[in-house]
């Protein structure tokens, strides 16, 4: 009797099929923004670093405009494409240099706190898993529609520390006691 191949995971080879092509900055000298510095570490359920993990970053200009052709207002700067792509280092570790993005509007129109959306592939996992960064420091926060649908509890997993001025930190936990929330999309 045949029986099907069980799903298998990809392994621990993110470093070797997705070629180092990082782009952990985002800005030029001309963009147009005030500067942040994102940074974060990559944990596995047992708290230790995920050294072969790819983390990517996905935002809307600091007018609030994605580079992209469904977004119907024009994106005024073309030095910002709001794309970027880090393997995380031995130590689990990821940096990204960009901008504070503005405030966009979501589909229902209600306007959204500035976020980043966080991409991540890591030894272990099928599909990538998603999820959202927003700035402890953004007084927004407190009505975005996709925030504070996320139990009171987790949001704070969803919530970058201001560590200095323009430094943010998020850890990415892939399981435990403070495991990211992630989006089924």
């Amino acid at each position: 009797m045949l029986t099907l191949t069980p799903s298998q995971t990809v392994g621990p080879f993110v470093a070797i099929l997705v070629p180092s092509q990082d782009r952990g900055s985002l800005v030029t000298e001309r963009t147009s923004g005030p500067r942040i510095v994102v940074e974060g570490m990559v944990r596995d359920g047992a708290d230790t670093p995920v050294p072969d993990a790819l983390v990517e970053i996905w935002q809307a200009n600091a007018a609030g405009h994605y580079r992209h052709p469904d977004d119907p207002r024009p994106s005024a700067d073309d030095t910002f494409d709001g794309y970027g792509r880090m393997h995380t280092r031995r130590d689990g570790r990821f940096t990204f240099e960009t901008i504070k993005p503005g405030s966009v509007t979501g589909p229902s129109g209600t306007p959204q706190a500035p976020h980043l959306v966080v991409g991540l592939y890591a030894r272990g996992l099928l599909t990538r898993l998603l999820t959202r960064m927003y700035f402890e420091d953004e007084p927004s926060n407190g009505q975005d529609p996709i925030l504070t649908a996320v139990p009171a509890e987790r949001r704070t997993t969803l919530i970058a520390t201001c560590e200095s001025e323009g430094r943010y930190r998020l850890d990415l936990a892939l399981q435990g006691t403070r495991e990211t929330v992630f989006f089924d999309v």
